[in-house]
């Protein structure tokens, strides 16, 4: 992957996280929900990891 690529790729993933943050608090969700649910999703997803 070449740099252009790479950074086109992050710019494009904090401006989701962006929207996403944007739309939740619009939509009356609180912060701590939010990061509440990306905690516990992100603990799944560990869980779910293959380890070897």
């Amino acid at each position: 992957m070449t740099l252009p690529q790479f950074l086109l790729l992050i710019c494009a993933v904090v401006l989701a996280g962006g929207l996403t943050m944007w739309a939740a608090t619009s939509a009356g969700v609180p912060l701590a929900a939010i990061g509440l649910s990306a905690l516990i999703g992100a603990g799944v997803l560990s869980l779910m990891a293959r380890v070897e």
